[in-house]
């Protein structure tokens, strides 16, 4: 793959690294769902987060099939309708497979901008399965969590590539 200028080389993304942060947004997902906000509407979903950041940077070792998994643990740790953020996860993972390639053309700050409607989505679908099950709407405050899990994305991007990250300075038995 060519690189855009600027680009830094990155080492190979370690699996357990991979399923480690994964398994850790799963627990502060479950930590904040259980704090003093409650299932609130707007507080991020960092599982989402984490989803899309792997499903963009190493999209065939997580997948579809990943995403539905800890969207049943979500569903199950929740309480929810089973299979509401199965199927928000899971549209979310593909829509942010398909765009993958493009999307990693684009610096860090546009790159928010794209994520944003995988956010959304997931967050709407979410929505239309608690209305269709009886639930009501639940209110302005849902519109944050979207554009709060955008705003982590820079974050995200720096703290999950980290180990990945090459030295800057080359020698002569570390040419790159």
């Amino acid at each position: 793959m060519i690189m855009r200028p600027g680009q830094p080389l990155l080492l190979p993304a370690n699996p357990l690294f991979i399923w480690g942060s994964l398994l850790a947004a799963l627990g502060l997902n479950m930590m904040l769902n259980m704090g003093a906000a409650g299932r609130a509407a707007w507080v991020p979903d960092l599982l989402a987060l984490a989803l899309v950041f792997w499903n963009v940077h190493q999209p065939l070792r997580i997948g579809v099939g990943v995403a539905f998994a800890f969207g049943l643990a979500m569903d199950v740790h929740l309480g929810a309708l089973l299979g509401q953020h199965a199927l928000a996860y899971t549209a979310m993972s593909f829509l942010a497979v398909t765009m993958h390639r493009r999307l990693l053309w684009f610096p860090v700050g546009a790159q928010t901008l794209q994520v944003l409607p995988l956010f959304a989505a997931a967050q709407v679908l979410e929505l239309l399965v608690r209305l269709m099950a009886g639930h009501g709407l639940p209110g302005w405050s849902i519109l944050l969590g979207p554009l709060l899990e955008t705003l982590l994305w820079p974050l995200a991007n720096v703290l999950l590539l980290a180990p990945q990250r090459r030295a800057h300075d080359p020698d002569d038995n570390r040419p790159l």
